[in-house]
């Protein structure tokens, strides 16, 4: 099955309820909440325990159980009862670290347009909420907004400034839009690492194995003419999450007839980082379907 295809298995009134037991009571009481919900996608979801399994096996060299594949669930669990949080601009709760805050700094500094390049690796809304929260960080989001809609809708109703971050891709002015941002010093921020059976993709190896990857991010990089940045907001556990800044390359000069070198290279980079963190923080991989189908 591929990631598109998939239903949200949640319903509008545990959402709901979940979200006013977070907004009403602490967060310690709440969190525990998530162990019933964690066993119930273990008991009644056969696809996410196959491929929790497989991936967990894949990125740990060693096979994995239902307590690894329990841990998985868990702490995605974890990271979206955190939005509501997040969202709601209780970062007091948090713990948060980041690794090469330079790397922006450098960028807002000469108000430098750039695309952040992110995955389904770990949080992408603790760099959302946190930057939202101070005035020097401009960003927007582009993303397919019907996926996972209802929990998006629900969410984003916590905050209409985060709603309004999002740039949906299913608009056909969206790319238009992120132009005129990323030329006003903006971050444009992407997920790379799911493919779409309407965008142009790559084969490569991921953990010895074959999958295909989008080549649109680096793309755009080369058409809007702005450096890439990998971004990857790791949960650690409790309340602690590491925000993770890198690099992946210069705003690129090259001609059309090199652009095809340069996006295929750099999208393999990229799954180079994306694997090194993966391996190395297994339980953030947030990708419950066959991801090398």
């Amino acid at each position: 099955m591929h990631w598109t295809d998939q239903k949200e298995r949640s319903n509008t009134f545990t959402l709901r309820l979940i979200l006013w037991i977070a907004l009403h009571l602490r967060r310690g009481f709440t969190r525990l909440l998530l162990h019933p919900i964690t066993l119930y996608y273990l008991i009644l979801s056969p696809r996410i325990r196959r491929s929790s399994k497989d991936f967990l096996s894949t990125a740990m060299g060693k096979k994995v159980g239902l307590a690894g594949v329990y841990r998985q669930i868990l702490v995605f669990a974890s990271t979206i009862l955190d939005r509501v949080f997040l969202l709601t601009n209780r970062h007091e709760l948090f713990d948060v670290t980041i690794e090469n805050p330079q790397v922006i700094t450098e960028l807002l500094e000469v108000n430098q347009g750039a695309i952040l390049l992110g995955s389904h690796l770990g949080s992408f809304e603790v760099l959302r909420t946190l930057g939202l929260s101070r005035d020097s960080l401009k960003l927007k989001v582009l993303m397919h907004y019907e996926h996972n809609q209802m929990i998006s809708s629900i969410l984003d109703g916590l905050n209409p400034d985060i709603a309004e971050t999002v740039i949906d891709l299913n608009q056909a002015d969206s790319l238009i839009k992120a132009a005129e941002f990323v030329n006003q010093g903006y971050l444009l921020g992407m997920l790379g690492d799911r493919s779409a059976n309407d965008e142009r993709n790559i084969k490569v190896q991921f953990m010895g194995r074959e999958t295909s990857i989008p080549t649109g991010p680096v793309l755009l990089a080369t058409i809007f003419k702005v450096p890439v940045v990998l971004f990857f907001g790791i949960y650690l556990g409790k309340n602690r999450f590491r925000i993770i800044f890198e690099k992946l390359c210069d705003a690129p000069s090259i001609s059309k007839s090199e652009r095809d070198t340069f996006v295929n290279e750099y999208t393999r980079n990229y799954v180079g980082r994306l694997e090194h963190y993966a391996r190395k923080y297994p339980y953030n991989w947030f990708n419950f379907y066959d991801y090398w189908k």
